[in-house]
């Protein structure tokens, strides 16, 4: 695989999370670059937010497949949000179904699941 220029994350704002989603992802997917999209409570974000909130994010999601070529998106969720202060198992649940929102945007992405846990360990969901 050849080395990709950017990927993009869908993170939540809190500072605690944005290294190990940018080391993970650029390991993992072979990236230079991470366009960090964030938001308080990400999860809770996409599917609650308004639709004015929505078309913001896939402005910016589209920005980052169609001018930048990512084509990766993770969304990621994390333990101890303040924007979205629900238990992991709920957090999960949520994250799979922001996975499915924005699949169903069609760009031409793999969009993927990660939790940061309490040890600041990503984790695949």
């Amino acid at each position: 695989m050849s080395k990709r220029e950017f990927v993009t994350a869908i993170n939540c704002m809190d500072g605690r999370v944005q290294l190990p989603v940018i080391h993970w992802m650029q390991e993992k997917y072979d990236a230079e670059y991470v366009d960090m999209i964030t938001e308080a409570g990400p999860t809770r974000y996409l599917l609650e937010g308004s639709p004015e909130n929505l078309k913001a994010m896939q402005t910016k999601v589209s920005i980052s497949c169609e001018k930048h070529g990512s084509d990766i998106i993770a969304i990621v969720g994390h333990h101890d949000c303040a924007g979205n202060p629900v238990p992991r198992e709920e957090k999960v649940k949520q994250i799979n179904q922001s996975v499915e929102l924005v699949q169903s945007w069609g760009f031409q992405a793999e969009v993927i699941g990660l939790y940061v846990n309490d040890k600041w360990e990503v984790e695949f969901i």
